[in-house]
């Protein structure tokens, strides 16, 4: 008889246990439902925020560069970033300047200095492109072998900082994210801005539309 109580409370234990475990579950989704509905009716704001006429038809330079020991380092590789932001600008209904157009009138040292807000470098270039404003995406990351798992892992976060040609900061976003595809800065930047901007460029763009030119 005690072995039977004692059977049927250890169950009873289990089930108890197994359905908190499942609430938390239940919990933690709901949770992540609520952030995920919060954050795409943010963005979905942002991206409502009328812009006022005397925007129209300025352009955005768009600037990026890798930090490397505290250093800037410009070109390499980072025509596909260009793309993927000058589309995500576009959609949003932004005028860009090409990165052809950029490299042909912009040196790697302006370009440097731009991005490091040289408010002279920035008049200077702005005068020459026709850009009235800058996008400046800065790339930083952590690379290296996580001995725990013996795998190759990368850590990317990218600065994205909206100026005028005047080099006055009108927004600022941090996007980040982890890898362990290896350790391909780049390729995880480039997945970065693809899949997870959207809010940062969108926040980007209400704040242009409400603070630019004021």
């Amino acid at each position: 008889m005690k072995n039977s109580i004692s059977f049927f409370l250890v169950l009873g234990l289990v089930v108890v246990a197994g359905s908190a475990h499942a609430f938390s579950f239940s919990e933690e989704a709901q949770k992540d439902a609520r952030e995920g509905q919060a954050k795409a009716a943010q963005m979905y704001a942002n991206m409502s925020t009328p812009c006022r006429e005397s925007l129209r038809g300025k352009k955005i330079a768009v600037l990026i560069a890798e930090r490397h020991s505290g250093k800037l380092q410009t070109g390499g590789g980072h025509g596909l970033l260009h793309q993927e932001f000058n589309r995500q600008l576009a959609a949003m209904g932004l005028n860009t300047v090409s990165q052809s157009q950029i490299n042909s009138q912009i040196a790697a040292a302006e370009m440097r200095a731009i991005l490091n807000n040289d408010p002279d470098a920035a008049i200077a270039a702005s005068g020459r492109m026709g850009a009235s404003f800058f996008l400046n995406g800065i790339i930083s990351s952590r690379s290296g072998k996580n001995m725990m798992v013996n795998a190759n892992e990368v850590a990317v976060t990218i600065l994205l900082t909206l100026t005028d040609g005047r080099g006055r900061v009108i927004s600022s976003q941090t996007i980040s994210a982890e890898s362990w595809a290896g350790q391909d800065v780049l390729g995880v930047a480039l997945e970065l801005v693809r899949d997870s901007a959207g809010p940062a460029v969108a926040q980007l763009y209400a704040d242009y539309c409400s603070r630019a030119g004021r």
